[in-house]
C-alpha cells in the first residue's frame, strides 16, 4: 500500500505552505521597511524576521529545512543589497534561482526524466518503472512543464522589474506570484501523483 500522503511528502521537502510563509514574511517586511526607513534598517528587519522564524522552528523541534533555506536566501539577498547599496539587489538571488529552476525543469522534460516524477519515485522508494507507463509519464511531463513555465514566468516579471529599477514592486511581485502559482502547481502535482498511484500500484510494480 502506498504512503497515505505522497503529495504531502513531496511538498514538505519543497517547503509547502510553511515554506511560502517563511519566504514571504521577510520579503514583505523588507519591501515595507525599505519605503519607510533606510535600506540598512530594512535589511536588518528582514534578517531579524528570518532569524526569528528559524529560531521558532528550532524551539518547536520541527523540520527547519524551509526556514534554513529561507534564512539563507534572505542573508544572501541582504548581503548583495548591502554591498551594492541598491534595494533591488535584495531580490537578485531569487531571480537567479528562478532561472536555475526553470532550466532544470525544462531540461528534465527534454531528456525524458521529468523532475517531479523522479522526485516522487525517489521519495516513495520506487524504481523507474513509472517511466514505461505512458499515462504516468505524460502526467509527470505535464506537471514538470508547468513548473518550468511558472519558474520562467516569475523570472520574466521580476527580471523586468529589476532591470527597470522598480524595487518597490519586486516585493509585491514575489509574494503575489507565490501563493496563486503554488496553488495551481500543487493541484497539478496532486493529480499527477494520483494518476501514478492508480496506474502503477506497488503490487503490480513489484511483480
Amino acid at each position: 500500500m502506498d504512503a497515505p500522503t505522497p503529495l504531502s511528502s513531496l511538498l514538505v521537502r519543497a517547503g509547502g505552505v510553511r515554506g511560502l510563509i517563511y519566504t514571504s514574511l521577510p520579503v514583505t517586511a523588507f519591501g515595507a521597511a525599505n519605503v519607510a526607513v533606510s535600506l540598512q534598517w530594512a535589511l536588518g528587519i528582514a534578517l531579524g524576521i528570518a532569524a526569528l522564524i528559524l529560531l521558532w522552528q528550532l524551539v518547536r523541534r520541527e523540520s527547519v529545512r524551509p526556514a534554513l533555506f529561507g534564512f539563507a536566501a534572505v542573508a544572501v539577498g541582504a548581503g548583495a543589497a548591502f554591498v551594492t547599496g541598491r534595494a533591488k539587489d535584495f531580490y537578485l538571488p531569487g531571480i537567479v534561482t528562478y532561472v536555475l529552476l526553470g532550466t532544470v525543469f525544462t531540461v528534465s522534460v527534454l531528456i525524458r526524466r521529468p523532475l517531479i516524477g523522479v522526485g516522487w519515485a525517489w521519495i516513495t522508494g520506487r524504481d523507474d518503472a513509472w517511466r514505461r507507463v505512458r499515462r504516468v509519464r505524460r502526467a509527470f511531463d505535464l506537471v514538470t512543464v508547468m513548473m518550468a513555465v511558472a519558474s520562467w514566468a516569475r523570472f520574466g516579471v521580476q527580471y523586468y522589474l529589476y532591470e527597470t529599477d522598480q524595487a518597490e514592486l519586486l516585493a509585491a511581485a514575489r509574494v503575489v506570484m507565490g501563493w496563486p502559482i503554488w496553488i495551481v502547481t500543487s493541484t497539478l502535482i496532486y493529480l499527477a501523483i494520483r494518476t501514478a498511484i492508480r496506474a502503477l500500484p506497488r503490487s503490480a510494480e513489484a511483480g
